[in-house]
């Protein structure tokens, strides 16, 4: 698994279930959720980055940190964008918040691994999107997952 700390990562995409996981702690008698969405989306399909959005504001409402929700919001479009243009395959988004932070993540099933590029002014739009998730994630990776990859960014609590 590649971990760079502020700077860089890919992303997966899927349908909703806002779900409650069990995170383990020291201490067996005690087990804390940690809200959780998941959705797994069709190849292709461009409504995935609204929904996601709005799926992972409600998910921060829920936790009640909301300070950064705006650069989660932007970090998960991009990495919802990237899996929907660059494979031609269903992908999956996890969030999950716990009393670290925030973590997002986007498997795709296609091994090529994304390309961190540094914006030109000439380029349009297109090219950020692992320039932002690098320049504004506390951490953030790819890591080979099965038949693909999984591209992830971590904000922490403390400023979420």
């Amino acid at each position: 698994m590649e971990r760079q700390v502020r700077g860089g990562g890919p992303i997966a995409i899927g349908a909703f279930s806002a779900k409650t996981v069990e995170d383990k702690t020291d201490d067996d008698t005690e087990q804390v959720p940690a809200p959780q969405l998941r959705r797994r989306l069709g190849r292709a399909d461009l409504r995935a980055v609204p929904e996601a959005r709005r799926a992972l504001r409600e998910l921060l409402g829920q936790w009640g940190r909301t300070g950064r929700s705006d650069v989660a919001e932007l970090l998960t479009s991009e990495l919802v964008t990237n899996a929907i243009v660059h494979t031609d395959h269903d992908a999956l988004l996890t969030a999950t918040v716990g009393p670290r932070g925030l973590r997002v993540e986007v498997r795709d099933f296609v091994a090529r691994r994304p390309r961190l590029r540094v914006p030109i002014a000439d380029d349009g739009t297109n090219g950020r999107g692992l320039f932002l998730v690098q320049s504004l994630a506390d951490a953030w990776g790819v890591r080979p997952h099965g038949v693909g990859k999984a591209v992830w960014f971590e904000l922490e609590a403390e400023a979420a």
